[in-house]
């Protein structure tokens, strides 16, 4: 089920987007230029504060609260006991035990899939084909019919419900009191088996017409879940067990909040199960190293999309003689990469240096030294023997 719809871009109006495109490729690059700049500053105090927590850290017992380590960063760890029961008060359902219970909702519905071919024009203009596919689909997020470019068939009704969380308020590690929500975090899911004695109750909440029925497993709202119709709901329910866990925080009064470091940085590490501060600090680490990647190549990709914009004017000018604007288009793409190339690491190179400069000399001395040496060797394989020739 689908239908295409043609529209055309003359050349004056890609003339006008091609001027707006320089203006938003210049905020793109400058803002990457800061993101990658404050990457590297927010890398290295995350790294200086895990390192002067993993120095102040102490180990101590849950089996009481201690006065005298008020204040301090302490490591905890031990068997969960979760202090009430997390209850979904609109269906009923609860999880004794546990320390979260997650409902989650499907509905069968209208989807909208959006393919589009661009293709250029003699002259400079483009010509786009769109093909617009529906299709019937679970999703646990309502597909939004009114967006849709032919609504006609294809409405989707309100869900009744959607998925929620619920936690405990908060859980014991023998003495020591911890936030709910972090404890359930670190929980491991499990299903929550529903009764057919209390479909008739969830029905009445839901208000819906349609049955009610469950494998045990999942609640079906639906008249023949086999081929369901648009509307048919999926619901289930899972439940968090924590039953051991490990937390690096602030001692204060009989639980734990975050540490703030001297560099003016936060600390509050978790970890399932029972694991030692090292371990915990050493996962922390690793975990500062990965999102500095990600966060270099995010602003990479950033800085070679705003040299993209920058430089777009020139292939539109250029696409008067469509074969033409494509070989424009190509090296001016080569050109943002090679601008994105220099500046990129340029950046991170001056943050880094700003933020570890010691380390930077040294590194910087370090290189000169090897070159030294090198050049050094090569000179005295070079001695002159008879005649004046050199070996």
């Amino acid at each position: 089920m689908s239908f295409t719809e043609t529209t055309r871009t003359s050349w004056f109006s890609r003339l006008k987007s091609g001027v707006i495109g320089i203006f938003i490729g210049l905020i793109l690059v400058f803002g990457m230029i800061w993101l990658l700049a404050w990457n590297e500053g927010r890398s290295v105090k995350t790294y200086r504060a895990l390192v002067e927590g993993a120095g102040a850290v102490i180990d101590i017992d849950i089996g009481a609260v201690e006065a005298g380590n008020e204040g301090k960063l302490v490591h905890i760890a031990g068997r969960v006991d979760p202090i009430g029961t997390p209850t979904d008060s609109v269906l009923g359902v609860s999880a004794s035990g546990a320390s979260g219970l997650r409902r989650s909702v499907e509905m069968y519905q209208w989807v909208e899939e959006k393919k589009s071919e661009t293709r250029k024009t003699l002259g400079g203009g483009e010509e786009t084909v769109t093909t617009y596919a529906y299709a019937k689909e679970w999703r646990s997020d309502r597909a939004d019919s009114a967006d849709f470019r032919d609504g006609n068939g294809h409405q989707n009704p309100e869900m009744p419900i959607s998925g929620e969380r619920f936690t405990v308020e908060r859980a014991m590690l023998g003495a020591f009191s911890i936030d709910g929500r972090a404890v359930a975090d670190l929980g491991s899911d499990s299903v929550v088996p529903v009764a057919n004695a209390d479909l008739e109750r969830m029905a009445e909440a839901l208000g819906v017409t349609r049955p009610v029925k469950t494998d045990s497993q999942t609640i079906f709202v639906s008249a023949d879940r086999q081929n369901p119709a648009v509307g048919d709901l999926r619901i289930s329910f899972t439940r968090e067990d924590t039953e051991a866990a490990s937390f690096v925080g602030a001692q204060k009064g009989g639980g734990l909040v975050s540490y703030r470091t001297s560099n003016g940085r936060d600390l509050f590490l978790s970890s399932a199960g029972i694991a030692s501060a090292a371990d915990m600090f050493n996962a922390a680490q690793s975990e500062n190293t990965l999102i500095t990647w990600l966060v270099r190549v995010g602003g990479l990709i950033g800085l070679f999309i705003g040299f993209t914009l920058m430089l777009s004017l020139i292939s539109i000018i250029a696409d008067v003689i469509p074969v033409l604007g494509s070989v424009v288009a190509f090296g001016t793409g080569i050109i943002a990469a090679i601008l994105t190339l220099l500046l990129g690491p340029l950046v991170i190179a001056i943050a880094w240096f700003a933020y570890r400069p010691l380390l930077s000399l040294a590194i910087v001395a370090a290189g000169a030294l090897v070159g030294f040496a090198i050049f050094y060797l090569r000179a005295g394989k070079a001695k002159p023997i008879a005649g004046g020739v050199t070996a």
